[in-house]
């Protein structure tokens, strides 16, 4: 009677433990693609000393390692100083089926700006169609469209120097809106506590967020504009709070949907 009571036991178990894997490691993954902006010859806003490219890929790097020491898998788009078109950076987070997708660039003022060097603050965007007159951030990042070929074909005829092309973009399929707006959110609320400023969060026409198949954003984790900003990006300090803001709205959104 023990015996068979024993076996039966076992037959219970034995599922969690076949070529050793545990009853956690059947537990549903949670993706998240991590894309640095920019990069190669594509060098993105600059700073007094530094571009956008190489802070957002320093960022980018380690907010994959804390990432994945919480338990979450994390592709990246890039880990070197790689140029990559924008459309393959959403297609690899649709391709991997990623549960979230999060964009990593620093924002800047136009050189004619009057006051560019105090402006300071974190921003996060969403797909979708602002007003033409208020599309300055779309059309810079946007314009790295202009360095891959064949970029007409690619994003259905629409040309980065027109703004009212963006009504392209604005009509591709945006199914994740709210789920997006809601981790925005998070991301926002995190640079807060955290004592940055809140600029809050847009829609603008992003092709790096068109046809995204998940909810995904882009976040400015600051002026290099101005020079206490680019400081604080540049720094040890200062990256290592960034990353753990994002790291914590993460945390926070996988959460919210319980996967």
């Amino acid at each position: 009677m023990i015996k068979s009571i024993f076996q039966a036991f076992l037959l219970l178990l034995l599922p969690n433990f076949i070529l050793g894997e545990s009853s956690e490691s059947l537990a549903p993954t949670f993706t998240v693609v991590v894309d640095a902006g920019h990069g190669g010859h594509d060098s993105g806003a600059l700073g007094k000393y530094a571009k956008e490219k190489d802070i957002a890929l320093k960022v980018a790097l380690k907010l994959s390692s804390q990432l994945k020491a919480k338990g979450v898998k994390v592709v990246m788009t890039r880990t070197t100083d790689k140029f990559i078109p924008l459309y393959e950076r959403i297609g690899l987070a649709n391709k991997v089926k990623a549960d979230l997708f999060i964009s990593i660039h620093c924002n800047s003022m136009p050189l004619n700006k009057r006051n560019r060097a105090s402006i300071r603050g974190t921003e996060t965007f969403v797909s979708g169609f602002g007003r033409l007159d208020e599309q300055d951030i779309a059309l810079r990042e946007n314009a790295s469209i202009l360095l891959e070929k064949d970029y007409k074909k690619n994003y259905a005829g629409y040309d980065p120097r027109d703004p009212e092309s963006y009504i392209i973009l604005s009509l591709m399929k945006n199914a994740y809106r709210t789920q997006s707006i809601s981790f925005s959110s998070l991301i926002q609320k995190e640079y807060r506590k955290s004592g940055r400023i809140d600029r809050g969060v847009h829609e603008k026409s992003l092709a790096v967020l068109a046809r995204a198949a998940m909810p995904a954003v882009l976040t400015e984790i600051g002026f290099l504009s101005s020079p206490s900003e680019e400081e604080y990006m540049r720094s040890a300090e200062g990256q290592t709070e960034i990353v753990t803001d994002l790291s914590n709205a993460v945390i926070a959104y996988k959460k919210s949907v319980k996967k």
